[in-house]
């Protein structure tokens, strides 16, 4: 028999409320309808998470198969997520670069930023197209800014200790990862203002983001240059590995916007995290239901050699340095 042209995979399934025996049992006929042999099952963290080793059979449709059968069983409860990588390239990765808003954080900092000027709609609907690929980001990140001159910069603190939350699994997340020796680098097309502390609170390495200017305690209207866009966060990513001496297989990215599609597909293992479609489509895999745990997963970290920090205190202005 020809050997087959295709890698080994292994297809992580992993489900916030438990894996049931007929999720599992319908992966293996969905695996078996693309032509694929499943070769082997590892219980990674039962039963929130599940590998199974799959041959004869291309990552993309294997991708595809078993998320539209996850689709079709989902029954109103968690759901289903899958990541689907060659087996020879998972491994624990040793550099994860990360996005911030709607990613590591529950929200869109400057939309928050937007209500203390009354424009938040006005705000939010340019940033909702610029992430889904509609909008030149740096165009629509200077009028979004703008829009916002003559704001006091102290409702920069008040947005940081009211309306911005840490997305849950982001401090496990990243406790993990530096406790397995990875760098962790926040990068935003956001504000130092707002990773500044974020990164601290989580323990990132480094944090790059663009410079809001402030003029007599007040937004000016104006950000600093370069602006944090996509080509930037993949030449952060590219940087990083490059110092580190990796490979892109040692490397993980995240993130949910359009803005972050260069750096998904520049890394070993790209996620996109309950992202716009375009950014879930051109990503290695797509995490809907789980929460950022499933990173760790994907690295076949169970959750015994997790590291889960204290409760994180509320968010504060700190060193917003890029």
């Amino acid at each position: 028999m020809a050997p087959t042209p295709w890698p080994l995979l292994i297809a992580t399934l992993m489900a916030p409320d438990g894996l049931s025996p007929a999720l599992l049992a319908a992966t293996r006929e969905a695996v078996q309808a693309t032509g694929g042999e499943c070769v082997a099952e590892v219980a990674l963290d039962p039963p929130f998470a599940h590998d199974v080793v799959v041959r004869g059979v291309p990552a993309p449709l294997l991708r595809a198969a078993l998320e539209t059968m996850a689709d079709a069983m989902n029954d109103g409860a968690g759901g289903m997520d899958v990541v689907v990588q060659p087996a020879a390239s998972r491994q624990v990765k040793q550099l994860l670069v990360a996005d911030m808003d709607s990613t590591m954080i529950g929200q869109e900092c400057i939309d928050e930023l937007a209500d203390f000027a009354g424009k938040k709609a006005q705000i939010a609907a340019i940033t909702e197209r610029a992430m889904q690929g509609e909008l030149d980001f740096a165009a629509a990140l200077d009028a979004r800014v703008a829009a916002l001159a003559g704001l006091a910069e102290s409702a920069i603190a008040t947005c940081l200790a009211e309306r911005i939350h840490l997305m849950p699994g982001a401090a496990t997340l990243i406790a993990t990862m530096r406790a397995h020796g990875a760098r962790t680098v926040l990068v935003s097309g956001g504000f130092t203002h707002f990773t500044g502390p974020v990164a601290a609170q989580l323990g990132f390495h480094r944090q790059v983001a663009n410079l809001l200017h402030i003029d007599n305690g007040r937004l000016a209207g104006t950000v600093g240059r370069p602006i944090v866009d996509a080509a930037v966060k993949r030449a952060v990513l590219l940087a990083e590995m490059q110092a580190l001496g990796l490979s892109a297989e040692a490397t993980l990215a995240v993130g949910d916007g359009a803005n972050d599609i260069a750096m998904l597909q520049t890394a070993g293992l790209g996620i996109a995290y309950r992202a716009k479609p375009k950014a879930s489509a051109a990503a290695d895999a797509a995490i809907r239901h789980c929460d950022l745990r499933a990173l760790l997963w994907s690295q076949g970290i169970a959750g015994e050699r997790w590291v889960v920090p204290e409760q994180p205190a509320a968010l504060a202005l700190g060193d917003t340095r890029r």
